[in-house]
């Protein structure tokens, strides 16, 4: 335990390192290919509409999170509690992967609503994203033949059954108050409010929503790929599903601010080959400038939105 605790800061360095290793031996291998791969108008194109549907699907995100803190009995302000999403997004490419939850937890603290809701509801969110990437990815498996299909979908029907589980209210009424308790141990003089632990339904729109997130962002991959080689009709199912993996294991493995190296370190092992190793290689290159160019003007447009409200 001892020598895990020691190791533990170091975790994620390791992780970056394999990561890019794994990333730098792709490109240099298939360097030459690469630099022969040109872009024409409808290319440009496609990557413009690429980059709307991300942009849109940030978008769509943050009205989720809104439906995640009414599911928890908060009425907010939605145009504001978006902004606020859009404004932190951009946070989780600082080290550490966790600013945007924090910007978050205190801009709904700020606007009244209980610590313990606000952690939940910020908890709640990946773990719904996780739920929704793991539908998709099965959903995509039944369009793959491979050896380890068996345990890839028993890994992921196990893994999809644990978080179903846990975001059910009883689970979720007993989360909030033992976040509610270690509040108060820090702070004596406060009261828990029970009303605020009751939890009724169990949040399927917001899961729901989170689906429609993950295609969104998918969508967006497949035209980025769609700009630099042409796609079968019947390979839409299977790249969705392969995306939404690569995505999910950049959302959950730890050192990886953004899922930065994680995902396109999957994403080019799952498809090198199935299609050209060079426009896969070019593609996801290409998905991680829009989809950051995405995040970044919608955080700019949710401050300017701010700002103009603050002015008038």
């Amino acid at each position: 335990m001892r020598f895990w605790v020691y190791l533990k800061p170091y975790s994620r360095w390791f992780i970056v390192g394999i990561t890019l290793f794994f990333l730098l031996q792709a490109l240099i291998r298939h360097w030459q290919e690469v630099t022969t791969i040109q872009i024409n108008s409808r290319g440009w194109a496609t990557l413009a509409g690429a980059w709307c549907v991300t942009f849109l699907a940030h978008i769509w995100s943050g009205w989720v999170w809104t439906w995640i803190l009414g599911e928890l009995n908060q009425q907010v302000n939605n145009y504001q509690f978006v902004r606020v999403y859009l404004k932190t997004n951009i946070a989780k490419y600082l080290p550490g992967n966790i600013w945007h939850y924090y910007g978050r937890i205190t801009a709904a603290k700020d606007a009244g609503i209980a610590t313990s809701i606000a952690t939940l509801s910020v908890l709640l969110e990946p773990l719904l994203m996780a739920a929704a990437a793991l539908i998709i990815v099965l959903l995509g498996i039944f369009f793959e033949v491979t050896n380890h299909r068996f345990l890839l979908i028993l890994l992921s029907l196990l893994g999809l059954a644990t978080i179903l589980v846990g975001i059910h209210p009883w689970f979720l009424s007993r989360a909030i108050r033992l976040l509610g308790k270690l509040k108060l141990k820090k702070n004596s003089n406060q009261q828990i409010d029970s009303n605020s632990h009751i939890i009724i339904r169990y949040p399927l729109n917001p899961l729901l929503g989170e689906m429609g997130f993950v295609l969104l962002r998918g969508s967006g991959f497949l035209l980025t790929l769609l700009a630099f080689s042409s796609l079968e009709l019947a390979q839409l199912p299977l790249l969705l599903g392969t995306f939404s993996l690569a995505w999910l294991l950049g959302l959950i493995i730890p050192g990886a601010p953004g899922g930065l190296g994680v995902f396109e370190a999957t994403a080019i092992a799952l498809l090198q080959h199935r299609l050209s190793p060079s426009i896969v290689i070019g593609a996801i290159a290409f998905y991680r400038l829009v989809s950051i160019l995405a995040e970044t003007a919608a955080a700019a447009l949710a401050w300017l939105d701010e700002r103009h409200l603050n002015f008038n």
